[in-house]
């Protein structure tokens, strides 16, 4: 029997750790299942599913104190299932670039949420734009849309939204 646990890691961005932490999950013989991982500032940040036989996980979660200073991070772990089953939901991406300032995953994220459709990734990031060197934005997201939502009506909904913040836009099936 195999359970799952969610491991969020943050420190300092240094070389090795992914190589440390995986070492660290395959010793106490689990699996990484899904994992998602980033520099942000100065901080290296992870996301894990990882999965195994419940006393290898509950071996893993009594030696906490002791892996978060060999690696010199924190670490939050919970335990997990697994996901609602989404049938009837169909996967979008979303892509969203604009002069960055203040409020856009705001009202992006508001715009789906109020429509009751589920952000299921999400990704950002700040850039320079060529030639002119303005702080630029840009969005990234998959959100799944269910079967019977009128796709036309969301997109010209979506559309008007994004013309009146000045963001350049895209709904598109995956």
């Amino acid at each position: 029997m195999t359970t799952k646990l969610v491991i969020s890691a943050l420190g300092d961005d240094r070389p090795g750790i992914v190589d440390e932490l995986s070492d660290i999950i395959y010793t106490h013989e689990l699996n990484i299942e899904d994992s998602r991982m980033t520099v942000l500032g100065g901080e290296f940040a992870i996301l894990l599913l990882v999965s195994g036989s419940p006393p290898a996980l509950e071996s893993l979660q009594a030696e906490l104190t002791d892996i978060e200073q060999s690696l010199k991070m924190r670490l939050l772990i919970k335990p997990t299932t697994e996901p609602v089953s989404t049938s009837n939901s169909i996967p979008y991406s979303v892509e969203v670039a604009a002069l960055d300032n203040p409020g856009i995953v705001n009202n992006i994220s508001r715009f789906f949420s109020s429509r009751n459709i589920n952000i299921v990734n999400l990704q950002t990031e700040r850039y320079a734009a060529p030639h002119t060197g303005s702080p630029m934005f840009a969005l990234h997201m998959t959100v799944g849309i269910s079967a019977d939502t009128n796709i036309a009506q969301l997109r010209e909904t979506f559309s008007e939204l994004c013309d009146e913040l000045n963001l350049d836009a895209e709904l598109n099936s995956l």
